[in-house]
């Protein structure tokens, strides 16, 4: 009978930086120790900590590189007696992939706060560009694999001193069907180090491959290859270059493919949601359910039910959240805890995007519509928060889950961080606004009547006033706030007269209205630009001043 082998328990060391905040995201780069080592190899332990940690500690307090996650495992099975064999150690890193995907990364990633927003391959893909790998010696070996098997969960690779021959243009093919940008990887040796030959001569071969371009600044090419004078193939060497090969990762290169970058019409929708300026959050400037939206392109995106959809302003909110992220300005805020959001999944696609008017100046919250199947911000929220902060009010777009409870719970729940954030966001409460189209206009009108308590919000007042735009909505109370509302005398699917008997009811129980109907325009016209509602905002705001004083 064949004796059961038992499942061997491995460690990895985990580096979080100084003031770590679950509440903050990170970058997280895997580091794999060297032959002869073990896990322990680069940081040290909890009680004898490595040189190399002295290193990062400072090196983030000095601002070389953002604060970070780092990640030392091992490939070796029970002890590192195995790396002491080649033969092994080259086994073991070959079939390493399996349990860095499927066992350590989710550990860690299910831990710590990275960008993934939970351990699923989709999300744990979807976060890529904020992870990296690299290795010393046998590590570059491990990096190398990684690079070959795992391409799809790491944006960045540091293979450190690779003194082996490997097959690299089998490597080197798993980039096939990605594009150059969607990877980099930093090469590093030594002019007497033993391993200078073999990455010569493996650098050589990927300048002539149809998968790299050499790197001349930080902005140019998809690899790099640094050569230090003198240094051999040892620990100094190790630890200098992953310094210099992770502020190239984390601070020099992205900061200048940050402030370079810059959206047109012919930009992809794609390449707007997957910038890695914003983080986990892009996937929300458009529609979740990718359904409701067709285009491939910013100029070319229409919306399920919406008319009048303006390119040029489609680009102008994306350069605009794209250029405040990219400054470090918050455009993105979670409603909802990382508990809550594990304990109610759907609650992950929602959250506030802001734009900030002058400091202390009221805030309005805009709802876009969608049938409370999707959400429709690009034309029913974005363009009008983005309005309304020029005229120096600060303006939230609320994402939120489909459904009427649901979008009601959310738009209560924001209401509620508003409040309960007002001093670090700068905003004042008092005779606060909430706007909304379609079926936001459903959603403001719903907390107007009933108020944030009746849908969770805690006890926080009424808007100071609501704003409608083509909507069926008819329900109503004498608590409603003061009211304006505009539509389409051609819209098929909320009939203007139904929103006139509505401001009829709330005129007749004196509560202040204004109503506007527009001849022949249809459902979702949006600001109106270039049709006869254009201006209506200017209206809409001068309504809401009036009536909050």
């Amino acid at each position: 009978m064949r004796k059961r082998r038992s499942l061997c328990k491995k460690h990895a060391v985990v580096y979080l930086p100084a003031g770590y905040d679950e509440t903050q995201k990170y970058n997280i780069f895997y580091l794999m120790h060297g032959g002869w080592g073990n896990e322990n190899q680069t940081l040290g332990t909890s009680d004898r900590p490595s040189g190399f940690k002295n290193v990062i500690d400072n090196a983030i307090a000095n601002g070389d590189f953002e604060p970070l996650i780092i990640v030392c495992p091992t490939y070796n099975n029970t002890s590192p007696e195995d790396s002491a064999s080649f033969s092994l150690a080259l086994q073991l890193n070959r079939n390493y992939h399996n349990e860095l995907v499927n066992d350590l990364i989710p550990a860690v990633e299910g831990t710590y706060s990275t960008y993934a927003q939970d351990t699923t391959p989709e999300a744990l893909q979807a976060s890529r560009d904020h992870r990296g790998f690299g290795g010393f010696s046998m590590g570059s070996v491990a990096t190398w694999r990684t690079f070959q098997n795992c391409l799809d969960y790491f944006h960045y690779f540091m293979p450190m001193s690779c003194g082996t021959t490997l097959d690299d243009e089998t490597i080197f093919e798993a980039a096939k069907g990605h594009e150059q940008s969607d990877y980099f990887v930093w090469v590093m040796t030594g002019t007497n180090d033993f391993a200078y030959s073999y990455e010569n001569n493996r650098v050589e071969k990927m300048r002539g491959s149809d998968y790299f371009t050499e790197a001349d600044t930080e902005q140019d090419g998809n690899f790099a290859y640094r050569v230090k004078e003198g240094y051999d193939h040892g620990g100094i060497a190790s630890m200098e270059y992953t310094y210099n090969g992770l502020c190239w990762f984390w601070k020099n290169r992205q900061a200048n493919q940050t402030s370079k970058v810059t959206y047109s019409a012919d930009t992809k929708i794609s390449d707007v949601i997957q910038d890695p300026v914003f983080g986990t959050y892009g996937r929300l400037i458009f529609p979740v359910d990718t359904g409701y939206y067709s285009g491939n392109t910013l100029e070319s995106l229409q919306l399920t039910w919406y008319s009048h959809i303006d390119p040029d302003k489609t680009v102008e909110i994306c350069n605009y959240l794209r250029e405040h992220a990219a400054a470090g300005d918050p455009v993105f805020y979670d409603i909802y805890t990382e508990e809550e959001k594990k304990a109610d999944p759907d609650k992950r696609d929602t959250g506030l995007f802001f734009f900030k008017g002058n400091p202390g100046s009221k805030f309005a919250i805009c709802n876009a519509g969608g049938g409370f199947a999707y959400v429709g911000a690009m034309h029913d929220s974005f363009p009008h928060a983005l309005e309304l902060s020029k005229m120096g009010y600060n303006a939230f777009a609320l994402i939120y889950r489909p459904g009427e409870r649901t979008a009601c719970e959310d738009l209560a729940r924001a209401i509620r961080f508003i409040f309960a954030n007002a001093d670090a966001l700068g905003v004042d409460t008092d005779g606060y606004s909430l706007w909304g189209g379609s079926a936001g206009a459903r959603m403001a009108a719903n907390l107007g009547t009933y108020g944030p308590a009746y849908y969770g919000g805690g006890d926080l007042p009424r808007p100071g006033t609501v704003v409608m735009q083509y909507t069926g909505h008819s329900a109503y109370s004498q608590n409603d706030p003061p009211t304006y509302v505009c539509v389409g005398d051609s819209d098929g699917i909320a009939n203007w007269r139904t929103m006139e008997r509505r401001i009829q009811m709330l005129q007749s129980l004196g509560i202040p209205t204004e109503f506007h109907v527009y001849k022949g325009l249809g459902h979702g016209f949006g600001l109106g630009t270039g049709t006869v509602a254009e201006g209506w905002i200017n209206d809409a705001v001068a309504f809401w001043e009036k009536n909050s004083k």
